[in-house]
């Protein structure tokens, strides 16, 4: 019997224990002509020609498939045997991510459609399944040369090149079933809240009614910490909960070095105290903030020190190929002396996120870009972001939003208005979602209104960064490193916390790689030396508040990372901890 590929729940922050997991063979086909809707595939009662294993997306070899071509749309089919105990409430189906446009048939009814490559939907199935075999069908449409499109580093030609990788197409992370009560928590927001000792919470319930409770029980490390249970007969609930005011509760807050979790359970009961639903799940106590020109976490200054990382595998791209390989990229980060991560050009998988939060690793979380601007591209960006802060804003791994990266999609912000004004409703939109985050609102240059002044500069010299990095603020602010104004015209530096977030990016090839750095280094004992002559010379900058290195690994063509492809580390990563241990 196949093992079910990523077995694990996918949705850590709300668990529920009674679900199916969809993952493993699903048939499969290419629809190259664009005639599966037309002829009816969504009825389900037509074979596919291929076997796809699931949520692997066809480019990747972990799917069984490993066709790197363009193939814009493809269609999926499955039987699923439902319980019949799972009958009498509703049933929920739910999907990860499908890259790029889903719709969704079950026993020849659509249930859902969704864009957005990077962002989880739900349909809700009881009307049309029943107990017994089920059809599911799935329509994935992923257009390969649409610009406008939040493609981030997928290629929009058919072979990767210079900083563009292998396209993910379909559906790529998990899908799974899950049998609900009609009356149910939806979602749950956590804010935290360092000065009363309380944790907010918000509460969503589908289908209100009049004598709903929930109950909610805190704990650490297993001793109950709070129990309180109150009426949610609105859709949405407000409620504090305190922590206790004694000196632990500062023990106990979330940092790198003591990623401390708080377990939460919350239970929705009616009026006979008969249990409709049961989440669990989890937060953490941290704050951040900004203070003459620093970034704070849990009001304590935090110098950060960042690698940028792609989030791709040689076997699967951008789904991870299991969670000991997530869990793995990020004990290899904080062994090199890393206290996070900036996820480039990703929306990263639910379970890295955990990962990071459980085991202690800052993230920066980043949209992936489209590269044309028109009325479209601004219009799905602003969607998956709403989707991505209603997704992720629980985490407490996630301690900045970058909205945009370098002008992409955003190319002609100095000669066009429409695209300043864009960028600046992007800053403000999350500052509204998400008002507990600072924002990178342009990383690198041109930036308008941000909270943090941000740099990318790849010389390789470290004399040459600590002459333009160095010393103050102002003295950083004419150069122009990529030939780029830091502020967009009308803007400037206001105090903000200066970060170099990209530099370096040194090509070391192991064995018979080939590819490319921004610069490149000969053998192992070159490449320390490269390494050491930037982090010395970042480390006379006291003015910054921290960097980023590009990058982790190695991704296909790009050989600039400290790991290999496939997470070999080209050199010790006790000598790498010890260099960045200057600073």
């Amino acid at each position: 019997m196949m093992q079910i590929p990523r077995p694990e729940y996918p949705r850590p922050q709300f668990v529920r224990h009674t679900w199916l997991n969809l993952n493993g063979p699903w048939e499969f086909t290419f629809d190259d002509a664009n005639a599966g809707e037309a002829e009816g595939w969504w009825r389900g009662d037509r074979p596919l020609d291929q076997t796809i294993t699931v949520p692997f997306a066809y480019q990747t070899p972990l799917s069984g498939i490993g066709d790197p071509s363009f193939h814009d749309i493809v269609w999926y089919r499955r039987t699923v045997e439902i319980p019949a105990e799972w009958a009498a409430g509703d049933l929920l189906l739910h999907f990860g991510a499908v890259d790029y446009r889903a719709k969704v048939w079950v026993n020849g009814h659509l249930v859902a459609t969704h864009e957005g490559g990077h962002t989880p939907f739900t349909a809700s199935i009881a009307h049309v399944a029943h107990a017994g075999a089920n059809v599911l069908v799935v329509r994935a449409e992923d257009p390969s040369t649409d610009l406008s499109i939040n493609r981030g580093k997928q290629y929009w030609y058919e072979q990767s090149a210079s900083i563009f990788y292998t396209r993910t197409s379909g559906i790529w992370q998990t899908v799974w079933l899950e049998p609900v009560a009609r009356h149910r928590i939806e979602r749950v927001k956590f804010t935290p809240d360092l000065g009363s000792h309380s944790i907010g919470l918000e509460i969503i319930v589908h289908r209100p009614a009049q004598n709903l409770k929930a109950e909610v029980a805190v704990r650490y490390e297993g001793e109950l910490v709070a129990d309180e249970s109150f009426l949610v007969t609105d859709r949405r609930t407000e409620r504090a909960i305190g922590l206790g005011q004694d000196d632990h509760f500062f023990q106990r807050t979330w940092t790198p070095d003591h990623p401390n979790l708080y377990d939460i359970t919350f239970t929705l009961v009616d009026a006979a105290g008969t249990e409709l639903d049961r989440v669990d799940s989890y937060f953490g106590m941290r704050s951040v903030s900004i203070e003459n020109g620093r970034v704070l976490l849990n009001k304590l200054s935090m110098f950060q020190k960042l690698i940028l990382d792609q989030g791709y595998w040689p076997e699967s791209l951008l789904t991870p190929p299991s969670d000991e390989a997530i869990r793995k990229d990020i004990e290899l980060t904080k062994a090199m002396g890393f206290n996070g991560v900036r996820k480039h050009q990703k929306v990263e998988d639910p379970r890295y996120l955990y990962w990071a939060d459980k085991l202690g690793l800052l993230v920066w979380g980043e949209m992936a870009a489209a590269y044309r601007f028109n009325d479209e591209a601004m219009a799905r960006t602003m969607q998956e972001w709403r989707e991505v802060v209603e997704r992720d804003y629980n985490h407490p791994c996630i301690t900045t939003w970058v909205p945009v990266n370098e002008s992409w999609g955003t190319a002609s912000l100095l000669n066009r208005e429409q695209e300043r004004q864009f960028l600046l409703t992007l800053y403000h939109m999350l500052k509204a979602l998400d008002g507990t985050r600072p924002i990178s609102s342009n990383d690198g240059w041109e930036q308008p209104t941000t909270d943090l002044f941000t740099i990318h500069d790849y010389n390789a010299k470290g004399a040459v960064l600590k002459e333009r990095y160095g010393g103050t603020y102002a003295d950083a602010l004419p150069h122009r490193p990529a030939g780029r104004f830091f502020f967009l015209p009308g803007y400037g530096y206001e105090g903000q916390p200066m970060m170099l977030t990209e530099f370096g990016g040194i090509a070391y090839k192991l064995g018979g790689a080939q590819g490319w750095g921004y610069s490149a280094a000969s053998d192992g004992d070159d490449f320390v030396a490269r390494y050491r002559d930037l982090i010395e010379a970042l480390a006379q900058c006291p003015n910054l508040a921290g960097w980023c290195y590009t990058q982790l690994t190695d991704v296909e063509q790009e050989i600039n990372g400290l790991l290999t492809y496939d997470r070999q580390p080209k050199v010790p990563v006790e000598t790498i901890r010890a260099i960045n241990g200057i600073r």
